[in-house]
């Protein structure tokens, strides 16, 4: 009897578990590409099943591109600690047009950088990586080095795509549903111990390739809005049954219930972009309406991301909160969750989350949200620009972007006007100055490189801005 008491009081007194975790990303996905967000075109019933079940972010935030998002998800920090600000060479379109030299743009994390996979891995979790990496091929800039246990990196092509370490994939495999079967296996091998997994898709980037029964399907339904294309509507739709799957899977091994289930996209959707050599129509594969611009701008197009969190017993089931959040507080949001904290080898940058997972309404109390993006990128199929140098930052219902060139900026209530159609540098002159220096004040106090003015040659004056200059 006595040994039956001292076991119920152990089996009492032994600590809970942790909860798994699964973070889900996708790849260009906009802001409005889905059923809950409010298109029309695109389905995505999976998705909008775990917004039903879980919370919203209706204001969560990204790099402008790919990469620096992906290092800040990892790391915790914000581009200029990591000298990751954009893919492959910041020095991107006409070179006659650029009024600026870039800095120098790291292409892979630091060696000696701490990611939530080597932090959580410490913790007793296993961890793994399935997907895109965009983070360095060479074999010490990959995953295996930042604290995953398992990783399959993938290609940047939905069919016939290469893997690292090599795979056997039978010819004419989806790459989505490769990563789905690789997550669902890891699950499988892992549902008896916490797992942190990581499954990165490349849809819906370019090049746009979807399964030829799933396009028929969207084919036949009529444009909505800026939503018209059936092969990105099926790209969607693969991301969407990817993550049915998933947590379907979570659910017959009966580990839903204390599994963390998070999706969000790296950056904002192809599209909207105001093109004036076409009669100021709208462009792109997609529209990111009502937000403005698209990827690669600092505009909300660009920026603003889905994001869901489903934790069962914590996050209110159809919650939805407005609190700015940003690629930098996944990192100590997932640590709080696992029951630790960051080590102190390294500044954190973001801010946890969990706060807003029990109570949507609740405060932060951060001070502010920032971008420092010091190179160009091209527009798409014209002339100009997406953007030139520039910073942002939001704090509270503003937000204020600084042009590097020329020193233009541009002031938006972003919460009164999603659309960021009213530039109020004029008729509120103070916010304005409060927030370009709080602006300063941050890329000073992180060493924030700067670009610099191309030298002038002798005997000519500096060109002036252009309309090819403004994104």
């Amino acid at each position: 009897m006595l040994c039956l008491v001292a076991g119920a009081c152990q089996a009492q007194d032994a600590p809970a578990r942790p909860p798994n975790i699964l973070f889900i990303l996708a790849d260009d996905l906009g802001w409005s590409d889905l059923g809950f967000t409010g298109s029309r075109f695109y389905d995505s019933p999976h998705l909008d099943a775990m917004a039903a079940a879980g919370l919203r972010f209706t204001s969560f935030y990204t790099s402008p591109n790919c990469t620096p998002t992906r290092a800040s998800f990892l790391t915790g920090q914000y581009a200029p600690r990591t000298g990751i600000y954009t893919v492959g060479s910041p020095e991107r379109g006409d070179p006659a047009a650029r009024r600026m030299v870039p800095p120098q743009n790291r292409t892979s994390l630091p060696a000696d950088c701490q990611t939530i996979a080597s932090i959580l891995k410490a913790q007793g979790y296993a961890t793994g990586y399935l997907g895109k990496w965009q983070l360095g091929n060479e074999p010490a800039e990959l995953p295996g080095n930042f604290g995953f246990d398992e990783s399959i990196v993938t290609s940047e092509k939905h069919l016939g795509f290469e893997c690292l370490p090599p795979q056997e994939v039978p010819a004419g495999t989806y790459l989505a549903d490769f990563l789905t079967e690789r997550a669902v296996d890891f699950i499988g091998r892992h549902k008896d111990r916490p797992f942190f997994l990581q499954v990165s898709h490349f849809a819906v980037h370019a090049p746009y390739e979807a399964k030829p029964d799933v396009v028929a399907r969207f084919a036949k339904k009529a444009p909505s809005g800026g939503h018209r294309d059936a092969v990105y509507a099926a790209m969607i739709a693969s991301v969407d049954d990817s993550v049915g799957r998933l947590v379907g899977r979570l659910a017959e091994l009966r580990i839903e219930s204390n599994t963390v289930v998070i999706f969000t996209s790296d950056n904002g959707g192809v599209g909207g972009y105001i093109d004036p050599e076409n009669g100021g129509r709208r462009s792109g594969i997609t529209d990111n309406a009502p937000l403005r611009g698209g990827k690669g701008m600092l505009y909300d197009g660009g920026v603003r991301v889905p994001f869901l969190v489903k934790w069962p017993g914590v996050t209110p089931a159809g919650s939805r909160t407005p609190q700015p959040c940003a690629h930098v507080d996944l990192l100590p949001t997932l640590c709080e969750i696992a029951g630790t904290r960051p080590p102190s080898k390294s500044p954190i940058d973001g801010v946890s989350f969990v706060p807003l997972l029990r109570n949507p309404g609740a405060s932060l109390g951060r001070d502010a949200i920032f971008w420092h993006f010091p190179g160009y990128l091209e527009a798409y199929g014209r002339a100009g620009w997406r953007t030139t140098p520039a910073g942002a930052v939001r704090a509270g219902n503003f937000k204020l972007i600084e042009y590097f060139e020329d020193g233009r900026t541009e002031l938006f209530n972003v919460v009164e006007d999603i659309g960021e159609k009213n530039n109020l540098v004029r008729s509120l002159p103070d916010k304005t100055s409060e927030l370009q220096a709080k602006l300063a004040a941050w890329r000073k106090a992180l060493d924030a490189p700067m670009p610099v003015a191309k030298p002038t040659p002798a005997g000519t004056a500096p060109a002036p801005a252009t309309a090819a200059s403004r994104p």
